[in-house]
C-alpha cells in the first residue's frame, strides 16, 4: 500500500493512503477522542462527536473517523475550537451516564476515563442539565454477563459485532430520543431472545454496560 506524509501536531508521519484520519493517527501514537469509531465499518457514523481536530486548508473543525488523509495534510488536534467542542460532547455524554466510577467493573480501563486523563476533562455533570431521570432494570438474565443500560453510552460496538461479526443479531437500538436504549426485540430479558451468550458484546463495550458476572463482583 503506498504511503502518504501528513503533518499532525507539527510532527510528520508517513500512513496509508486512503486511511481515515483518526485511525491513522492512531496508528502513529496520536490520541484523539473516540468512542463511536470501528475501523472495519465502511461508512463511519461519526456520531460520539468527540474526535473532531482542525485541518489547515478547512474553514470549520471535522470529525477524523470520516476524513481520508490525503499526502501533504496539516493536521492539530488541539485548538481552541476543537477543545470546546469535544468538552461539549463529553459533558453531554455525561449527562446520560451512571456515574459511579467506584463500583463499575470497567473502573480504570473505561473509555470515558480515558478521555478524561487525557483531555483533562472532569467526570462529573456539569453546567448541563442531567438527563437521566430514572433508572432503567439492569438485565443480570445471562449465565455469564449482565447488562446495565444506565451505563450505556449508546455507541452500539455491541449490535455491530452481534450483527457482523456474530451473526446473531439479537440485539439493537429501540425506543427513541431520551429513552433510546440497547435492547432486543419487544425488549425482553436477553436470556429469552436469540442472543446465544457468546460473550462478543461484552468484549466490545467501552464503558461497562456490559460486564461479564465475574468482573462485577
Amino acid at each position: 500500500m503506498s504511503k502518504v506524509t501528513i503533518t499532525i501536531d507539527e510532527q510528520e508521519y508517513q500512513v496509508p493512503e486512503g486511511e481515515k484520519l483518526l485511525w491513522a493517527a492512531l496508528d502513529c501514537g496520536v490520541y484523539i477522542p473516540h468512542l463511536c469509531g470501528i475501523r472495519e465499518k465502511e461508512r463511519p457514523d461519526a456520531s460520539c462527536r468527540l474526535c473532531f481536530v482542525e485541518v489547515e486548508g478547512l474553514r470549520d473543525p471535522v470529525t477524523s473517523c470520516t476524513l481520508e488523509v490525503k499526502d501533504g495534510m496539516v493536521v492539530s488536534t488541539r485548538t481552541p475550537r476543537v477543545d470546546r467542542l469535544v468538552q461539549t460532547a463529553f459533558e453531554l455524554l455525561l449527562s446520560n451516564h451512571k456515574l459511579r466510577c467506584g463500583k463499575c467493573p470497567k473502573n480504570r480501563q473505561c473509555e470515558l476515563q480515558k478521555i478524561s486523563r487525557e483531555r483533562k476533562l472532569k467526570l462529573k455533570l456539569t453546567r448541563l442539565r442531567p438527563l437521566l431521570t430514572e433508572e432503567h432494570m439492569v438485565d443480570e438474565t445471562p449465565q455469564s454477563f449482565i447488562y446495565d443500560p444506565n451505563r450505556c453510552v449508546l455507541w452500539g460496538h455491541c449490535i455491530w459485532v452481534d450483527r457482523k461479526v456474530v451473526g446473531v443479531g439479537a440485539i439493537g437500538f429501540i425506543n427513541r430520543g431520551f429513552v433510546r436504549k440497547m435492547g432486543t426485540f419487544g425488549d425482553l430479558p436477553l436470556a429469552e431472545s436469540p442472543c446465544t451468550q457468546c460473550g462478543e458484546c461484552v468484549k466490545v463495550c467501552p464503558v461497562g454496560a456490559l460486564s461479564f458476572k465475574e468482573e462485577a463482583q
